[in-house]
């Protein structure tokens, strides 16, 4: 695989190259660390395998993990964190944030090389934003031999909210061939059962007290498929998309419908015994169901809640006054190409002054729904009279067969940044972009 998307005459390699990851650990928790760095966090890409068949021998796929911690990660909104991260692959690989705004030295077109394998790098990452993230590698999908597995990250608030549990819900996706072995997005899934999972399990259980109540950070780590995850018999209060806050509203149907890499942070109020029940556009199966172990006291119920505290992203953005591009996504003419391929050189999308309101109609001219993710910055979904906005931000949209979309953004982040679009086909090639805010 040729890696083109970098030049190296602007190469950015962060400082710390350590010789393994073990090291580099070591030396942070002996104090190397900065004065002005207040947390610490080892990541690694390596071989692994998943119960995938009951009794049957697991399956090779690659995943990011988290070395120095046990459990889920947990970071603070303001944190400035060291980031030891170490490739364990034998390909190289890029390391993506999904809701880490700007300004990041993290995004892959700020003249950062993919990390190259048996290597350790350092970088300093500042959590602007409290939130749900998700880090990935699978960018650079054509190099992947085996289906890889991002790694949830959760950024609090500074004031904890009303809730008595924070639970996260990884989806994935699988395509599993008669031999168990499983084949990654972009090739032909041919003789392969499709089978999804929630944290890496094929039936999961999420067990708690009658009346607590739950946050469920809700994760599509799938990469082809716009998802629906329900919870029988309960209100799910959609409480954050993408990692930011939303005026509170109760899901439809009790469902919550996700885009490839989206998340959702719902409250729920546990009642009975349920089950989870994921829908991929063709049926509905269980995936997973709650069990209630006993009922909790409490004094008095709790109320109705309310909005998660903002992250400070703009009340309002200047339609009037904005700077307007058209994306047809996906067109090899409008210079969309696979991100090996990539090169900076290329045309950019577009070009924005910082400060400005940029609002983008995205075209989908494929006949199957196309999903759209922006690096760098959130948007706002547009109504289809232009003028007003959904009361949520986003940073990936699933837009519907021969459909126009429109978003917009504040750009606040100076720099280049991605622009990913992929077909929800299993078979597709994930494509990118780059536009540019000077």
């Amino acid at each position: 695989m040729t890696l083109r998307i970098f030049d190296p005459n602007r190469r950015e390699l962060l400082a710390g190259l350590a010789s393994g990851l073990g090291a580099s650990a070591a030396g942070l928790i002996a104090g190397g660390a900065s004065p002005s760095v207040t947390a610490q966090l080892a990541l690694q890409a390596r071989p692994a395998t998943l119960a995938l068949r009951p009794g049957q021998p697991p399956t090779p796929v690659w995943e990011l993990t988290a070395a120095s911690r046990l459990g889920n990660v947990r970071l603070k909104r303001g944190d400035r964190c060291e980031l030891v991260f170490r490739n364990e692959l034998p390909v190289p690989i890029a390391l993506v944030w999904y809701g880490l705004n700007g300004p990041a030295a993290s995004d892959p077109l700020r003249g950062r090389a993919p990390t190259t394998p048996n290597t350790t790098e350092t970088s300093i990452i500042s959590m602007a934003n409290a939130g749900t993230l998700l880090a990935d590698f699978r960018l650079f999908e054509d190099g992947l031999k085996q289906p890889a597995r991002p790694l949830p990250v959760i950024v609090e608030e500074t004031s904890r909210p009303a809730i008595d549990r924070d639970e996260i819900l990884l989806i994935e996706e699988w395509r599993l061939r008669p031999d168990g072995t499983a084949v990654p997005p972009g090739r032909d899934p041919k003789a392969t059962t499709p089978l999804y999972t929630i944290n890496g399990q094929t039936s999961f259980e999420l067990s708690a007290l009658g009346g607590q109540r739950l946050r469920l950070r809700i994760i599509n780590g799938s990469q082809r498929s716009v998802l629906a995850i329900k919870l029988e018999g309960h209100e799910v209060r959609v409480m954050a998309l993408d990692g930011q806050p939303a005026e509170p509203f109760p899901a439809r149907n009790g469902a919550v419908v996700l885009a490839p890499g989206a998340r959702a942070d719902a409250f729920v109020d546990a009642a009975t015994a349920a089950a989870i029940l994921l829908h991929d556009g063709k049926e509905a199966r269980q995936v997973g169901s709650l069990a209630i172990t006993g009922p909790l006291e409490r004094r008095a119920p709790l109320a109705a809640p309310q909005a998660l505290p903002s992250n400070g992203l703009p009340e309002t953005l200047d339609l009037k006054g904005a700077l307007r591009f058209d994306v047809a996504l996906g067109a090899a003419d409008a210079g969309w190409i696979g991100p090996a391929h990539f090169s900076t050189a290329s045309a950019p999308a577009f070009r924005a002054k910082a400060g400005r309101t940029v609002v983008l109609a995205l075209k989908n001219p494929a006949p199957v729904t196309t999903v759209f993710h922006l690096h760098g910055h959130h948007f706002r979904l547009l109504d289809r009279l232009d003028d007003g906005w959904k009361p949520y931000w986003l940073d990936t949209l699933a837009i519907e067969p021969s459909q126009t979309q429109r978003i917009a953004f504040a750009a606040t982040s100076p720099g280049r940044w991605l622009l990913e679009s992929v077909v929800t086909d299993w078979a597709a090639p994930r494509l990118v972009r780059w536009y540019a805010v000077e």
